[in-house]
């Protein structure tokens, strides 16, 4: 064999191994979605990222608080620099199918352990959240499932199904084991 058959028959099984791979990595662009053999997307789950923070709990801040109030109210952070530890942020993120995604953002910066400023978008109220997520969706009309005459016909009414009564019923057990340990 030269050298040319050698390098191209080489360089054909690393083309084919790169298109293989990238193949491979494609399935994990989303790792959330459902395929059909098509190449369509037939499911994306609705996804909600990060801490949800009301209108509600937004109103109830007040400057002056102290930090452990500011966290019974909004919770944990989702970021808390090393670099920046006088300032909470909390952002949550909507993703729903069909639906644009949808982000939200509360900064709160201390003086001390004084809450000293608020920063945030327009938060949706409870309720308004509740409805992003359960409104908007598209109705998906499910097929009729009615059978014809003639498929009908192909089974004639009155005949037993004889797989059902090969199977032997077994007794259920009167008593069950304890769930837990006897205490000693």
């Amino acid at each position: 064999m030269t050298d040319y058959q050698s390098f191209r028959i080489s360089s054909a099984l690393c083309l084919a191994l790169l298109a293989g791979a990238g193949l491979g990595l494609s399935g994990c662009a989303n790792p959330f979605a459902s395929f059909d053999l098509r190449g369509g997307v037939l499911y994306k789950p609705e996804i909600v990222q990060g801490n949800f923070v009301s209108s509600e709990q937004r109103k109830a801040l007040k400057l002056g608080m102290p930090r452990a109030q500011v966290k019974d109210i909004l919770g944990t952070p989702l970021m808390a620099s090393v670099f920046h530890a006088d300032r909470w942020d909390y952002v949550f993120t909507i993703r729903r199918q069909g639906v644009a995604a949808q982000s939200f953002k509360l900064s709160v910066q201390f003086k001390g352990d004084a809450l000293a400023e608020i920063d945030s978008d327009d938060l949706p109220s409870e309720n308004e959240f509740v409805q992003r997520l359960v409104g908007e969706k598209r109705a998906v009309q499910a097929p009729l499932l009615q059978a014809s005459e003639e498929d009908l016909r192909k089974y004639p009414a009155g005949t037993p199904d004889k797989s059902a009564e090969a199977l032997p019923l077994t007794p259920l057990p009167s008593t069950y084991p304890p769930l837990e340990p006897a205490v000693r």
